[in-house]
């Protein structure tokens, strides 16, 4: 009993990679399958027999044992990350008792593994991404994660962009000139640019010298609690109170009552445009972040006429490049529509046009003043 528990201390010293999957969000951009009681990531987006969260939690468990995994979420999902996570412990799903963007989330993380392994090196990620080339994603994170055990450096997964997408937030690096590292896919980052207009991003595809900002970023508590006391100190100042209460029963009831205090603002204002010791991998590996039913519908299997259909009783003629969702249980019968989104829900039917699906956020809005939440 003591020689198992003397190597697995072991073990643990040695292994100091971790990954925090950020999981709180409410995919209004997924409406009306997509619900506040049960956001996308925990939805079989896919149809491939398992919720994205899980989808994204078996592929870090090719970089880190699962004892080693993190799941920030609302505080309202904690019964559904444990329903589709068994493997997690308790003190490995942090609840954030009000949704206030990235910043707050990765100081918690840092501090809370900070506090359980100051060496801790971590992986942060959204639980909503598809990674159609794995096992390139896994070296690109197995070289970050040396990168940053080894230096002061902040490093976020750069995707080359295939396209001019007005979507992304993108990212300029410089050639490896002066900079001297072991590995020269590693690039110094020099601006972060978010959603161009299509000229702008048109000249950002074509100079070479921009990827895009894929929001998956990797650090050293060391380094990333460093940089929130030099360039984001009001976040700091409020959690790091509770160093002392990091992985004991009374974290929550502490997080309770700091968290709704923090800004609400995103991790890439707060520290990724500020800190001048950002670097970046440019990279593909069949990446897309799924922020809507457009992008759902560039990823999955099409018939003939570009029709990405999610259904089992279905009758479609005269119909292309449409996304059609609905329950096994209902037969769909859709004919003479071009470039729609038709999802249907229990209780919401929805037909959009696909060009307009960046108003679906807003058609929620819509529904909760006219009609009321009990549909949101």
């Amino acid at each position: 009993m003591m020689m198992a528990l003397i190597w697995k201390t072991l073990n643990t010293n040695m292994n100091n990679n971790y990954v925090a999957i950020m999981a709180g969000g409410v995919g209004s951009r997924f409406w009306p399958s997509s619900r506040i009681s049960k956001p996308k990531q925990f939805l079989d987006i896919m149809g491939v027999g398992k919720s994205l969260l899980r989808l994204t939690f078996e592929r870090f468990l090719n970089v880190c044992p699962a004892e080693h995994i993190y799941i920030v979420t609302n505080l309202d999902y904690i019964d559904l990350v444990k329903e589709q996570l068994p493997e997690l412990g308790a003190h490995q799903i942090l609840a954030e008792p009000s949704r206030n963007n990235t910043a707050p989330c990765v100081a918690y993380t840092a501090l809370k593994l900070n506090a359980l392994n100051p060496k801790a090196n971590f992986v942060v990620a959204p639980s909503d991404h598809i990674i159609l080339n794995e096992p390139k994603f896994v070296a690109e994170i197995q070289k970050a994660l040396a990168f940053t055990a080894q230096n002061d450096a902040l490093l976020t997964l750069g995707i080359t962009p295939s396209r001019p997408d007005t979507g992304y937030g993108y990212i300029r690096f410089q050639d490896n000139i002066g900079f001297h590292n072991h590995d020269e896919t590693i690039h110094k980052v020099v601006q972060f640019t978010e959603k161009p207009p299509y000229e702008k991003a048109l000249e950002y595809v074509k100079s070479g010298e921009y990827v895009w900002n894929a929001g998956i970023f990797v650090w050293s508590t060391k380094s990333i609690l460093k940089s929130f006391k030099e360039n984001a100190p009001e976040i700091l100042d409020i959690l790091d109170d509770g160093k002392k209460v990091f992985n004991t029963d009374a974290e929550q009831a502490f997080i309770n009552e700091a968290y709704p205090r923090t800004p609400n603002i995103s991790i890439d204002y707060a520290i990724m445009e500020r800190a001048d010791n950002v670097f970046t991998i440019p990279t593909e590996f069949g990446w897309s972040d799924l922020g809507t039913w457009g992008s759902l519908h560039a990823e999955a299997p099409k018939d003939e006429r570009g029709n990405a259909i999610n259904a089992s009783l279905a009758l479609i003629a005269e119909t292309s490049n449409c996304l059609i969702k609905a329950s096994d249980k209902k037969l769909v019968v859709i004919n003479g529509l071009d470039d729609f989104i038709v999802v249907d829900e229990d209780d919401v039917l929805m037909i959009y046009p696909k060009s307009k699906e960046q108003e679906i956020k807003q058609v929620t809005a819509e529904v909760a003043r006219a009609i009321g939440v009990q549909y949101l």
